[in-house]
């Protein structure tokens, strides 16, 4: 590793503090935006022109596949701490299946040894090459594997598309998923497309919009009570011919003779990548405890989603492919130069800001100059205390920086992402007037040591608590008259913001360089902040020197 060079035009005199606020983006400033509409006076104080800019926290930014895919905490902490774009979702799916990494995980392994033991290995999910959601080159890989490892009964449950690719393309799609399951039936495997649907109508609902969706999916693919038709063909042919103009994310759900539900002892594979429309049906393989639907029985199934599609709430509990490998994060290029570092936060973020800063490994790169200090969360549910312990990671947070021991700290304030998820705007107005409070205190604090503040979030969630129509108005429940909730992150960007007393006119954030910026380049900025030259192949730093 090359050593970390002394920036000729700045040098700090106290420690660089970088705070994530989880979940607190900039929204559209309306009645869906909880961080509008909380009193921040500290936040609103900080945001000074010349110090100031938003910057991409989601999509292709952080290395998803596409711009309409949310950021989270995951993804984010992976480029705050790595200072680049790695590849997640399809790139990600692509790369463990190319190098096999995904066929040696525990998950995978669990699955097609219930496939060798006599049990069906199920595979659900989006039958389409939209690379949305899904890839059939990943399911047709997932599917050879399976048969490989000794799987003699491959059930495939195909969701319908026609959103992301054109509208009547479905029997395109199960003409190729027939042809390749034909070529496995050769080999003595019963492989077939035993249920199905559209897209808009079973399975695939997000931000729990319609739960009744994932009920008509969970009695199509694991009841399979539905309307019974010889092939998924003829299902798609009848239900068109029924409805004329139906297109196919619409079409209503079917099961494919012989019956062929899901039972104790099998598998399921939700192959989709993308988590928003997978969460929901992950949730009802998954919760012991389950209120949303009647499940009428629930299966003893090994169930695994080929991503984690919620970190935060660890969704589902197996998944296939695992966080990319990232090299040479901020705190191992740190480490390397002997500067001291601490990381800070509660148990419910604690991860993020150990494990996925540092590249997604466990452990210290040199416990001689690394600190990481939990908060022990409370155990109730976050809208009943939405301060959570903002207040005494402050505490901790103040005492370890009076020591003058540690050069650069990051904290995670969790409240935004946390209590946002929960659906409850009052609560989460006071989870964004919490953490508004710190930051006051840490600034004090910060300033009294001659040091540097920087503030930035990881994704935006509280800054959207409302569903919006496609023209982006808020939208509302049509018996009540109230706000959709919406629990999920957002597409917006996220503050960024420097607070140095000591700056003068030496340096200011470049607006150009903010232009298409992302999160990824806090590290770079947060390096020559430190007084470093940052390393070439980091996303650029954000600041303009005199």
């Amino acid at each position: 590793m090359q050593p970390l060079r002394r920036h000729s035009k700045h040098q700090p005199k106290g420690p660089v503090v970088l705070v994530v606020m989880d979940g607190i983006g900039r929204g559209a400033g309306d009645e869906a935006d909880a961080v509008t509409i909380a009193q921040t006076p500290t936040l609103d104080r900080l945001w000074v022109p010349g110090v100031r800019c938003e910057l991409r926290a989601h999509g292709k930014s952080v290395g998803l596949p596409s711009d309409d895919d949310m950021g989270n905490s995951e993804v984010g902490h992976n480029a705050l701490g790595a200072g680049k774009v790695y590849a997640q979702g399809a790139k990600l799916v692509n790369a463990a299946i190319a190098t096999g990494a995904l066929f040696e995980g525990a998950a995978w392994k669990q699955i097609v040894e219930r496939g060798a033991r006599g049990g069906a290995v199920h595979f659900i999910g989006l039958l389409s090459d939209g690379n949305v959601h899904s890839h059939l080159d990943h399911l047709e890989a997932l599917l050879a594997a399976a048969a490989k490892a000794g799987g003699k009964k491959l059930y495939v449950h195909a969701l319908l598309d026609g959103r992301d690719v054109p509208p009547t393309s479905a029997l395109e799609y199960v003409d190729r998923t027939e042809r390749y399951l034909a070529g496995l039936r050769t080999s003595g495997v019963d492989a077939r497309i035993v249920s199905g649907g559209g897209r808009m109508v079973i399975t695939m609902d997000r931000y729990e919009a319609d739960w009744a969706m994932v009920e008509r999916g969970w009695h199509t693919h694991v009841l399979a009570d539905q309307r019974v038709f010889g092939s998924a063909t003829e299902a798609v042919t009848a239900l068109r011919a029924e409805k004329p103009g139906v297109i196919d994310q619409d079409l209503p759900p079917f099961t494919v003779a012989p019956a062929t539900p899901i039972v104790d002892g099998d598998a399921v594979v939700f192959f989709n990548f993308r988590g928003d429309r997978a969460i929901e049906i992950s949730r009802a393989f998954d919760d012991v405890t389950f209120d949303r639907f009647d499940r009428v029985r629930t299966p003893d199934v090994v169930y695994a989603g080929m991503m984690e599609y919620d970190g935060d709430l660890h969704i589902p509990k197996r998944y296939l492919v695992t966080p990319p490998a990232i090299e040479r994060p901020m705190g191992e290029i740190l480490a390397a130069a002997h500067v001291s570092q601490l990381a800070i936060s509660e148990t419910q973020k604690y991860g993020h800001v150990t494990y996925f800063w540092n590249g997604n490994r466990s452990g210290k790169f040199d416990d001689g100059t690394e600190t990481y200090v939990e908060i022990a969360s409370d155990n109730v549910p976050f809208n009943e205390r939405p301060w959570m312990k903002a207040a005494e990671i402050t505490d901790r947070l103040i005492k370890e920086l009076r020591t003058g021991t540690h050069r650069f700290a990051r904290v995670n304030y969790a409240n935004g992402d946390m209590v946002g998820h929960t659906g409850a705007f009052d609560a989460t107005v006071l989870a964004v007037e919490a953490v508004d409070l710190q930051l006051a205190r840490l600034q004090a604090a910060v300033r009294e040591l001659e040091g540097i503040l920087v503030v930035t979030a990881d994704h935006g969630n509280a800054d959207e608590m409302f569903q919006r129509d496609k023209a982006g108005k808020v939208q509302r429940d049509k018996r009540t008259g109230q706000p959709v909730v919406k629990t999920s992150h957002t597409l917006n960007p996220v503050p960024f913001l420097i607070d140095d007393p000591l700056r003068g006119d030496r340096y200011e954030i470049d607006p150009e360089r903010c232009k298409h910026a992302g999160i990824a380049n806090v590290t770079a900025t947060c390096l020559e902040l430190l007084g470093f030259v940052p390393p070439d192949d980091l996303e650029h730093s954000l600041l303009r020197f005199r």
